[in-house]
C-alpha cells in the first residue's frame, strides 16, 4: 500500500482517503516503513504526507492510533501494546508452517502484520501481494481479517 500511495496510484489514494474518516488511523508498522522508505527526495515527499494519517504503532513521535473525540482522547490498547513473546513465537512458527507460493522466502514482515491484523480483529490489510498475507493468517488461524489486493 505505501509503494502504491508513493507512486500515487489511483485506488490507493482513494482508500488512504477514506480512511481519514475512520476512528482508528491507519497502521503502518515500523519494519514496513523501513523496507519501503528511500532517500529519494520524491519518495521521501510522497511517504511523509501519507505518514501524517497514519500510526507507527509504539513509536514515541507517531501520532496516537485512535482519532481524538468529542468526549476526549481514546487509545488502541493493542497499539499500545506490542507482541509478547508467545505471539513472537507464533510469528516463528508461522514462518515454518506456511505454505508460501512458489519461489517466495519467508518473511518475518509479512507475518508480524498478519498478527498484528489478527490482533486487532476485524482488520483489513491493504497489499499488493495477497497470497503471501493469506498464507500467513492462514498459518496463524487468524479469524476476521480481510485482505484487499493494491
Amino acid at each position: 500500500m505505501l509503494i502504491a500511495l508513493a507512486d500515487r496510484k489511483a485506488k490507493a489514494v482513494r482508500l488512504h482517503a477514506g480512511l481519514r474518516e475512520t476512528p482508528h488511523r491507519a497502521l503502518v508498522l515500523g519494519p514496513v516503513l523501513a523496507q519501503v522508505w528511500r532517500p529519494s527526495p520524491a519518495t521521501v515527499l510522497a511517504l511523509a504526507g501519507v505518514m501524517k494519517d497514519c500510526t507507527v504503532p509504539q513509536a514515541r513521535s507517531s501520532v496516537p492510533a485512535m482519532r481524538p473525540t468529542s468526549v476526549g482522547q481514546t487509545a488502541c490498547i493493542t497499539c499500545a501494546t506490542g507482541p509478547d513473546i508467545t505471539e513472537w513465537h507464533r510469528i516463528g512458527s508461522a514462518l515454518g508452517s506456511a505454505e508460501l507460493p512458489p519461489k517466495k522466502r519467508p518473511d518475518a514482515v509479512d507475518a508480524l502484520v498478519a498478527l498484528t491484523a489478527a490482533r486487532h480483529g476485524s482488520a483489513v490489510v491493504f497489499t499488493s501481494d495477497p497470497a503471501d498475507l493469506d498464507t500467513y493468517l492462514k498459518a496463524l488461524d487468524a479469524q476476521d481479517v480481510h485482505v484487499v489486493q493494491i
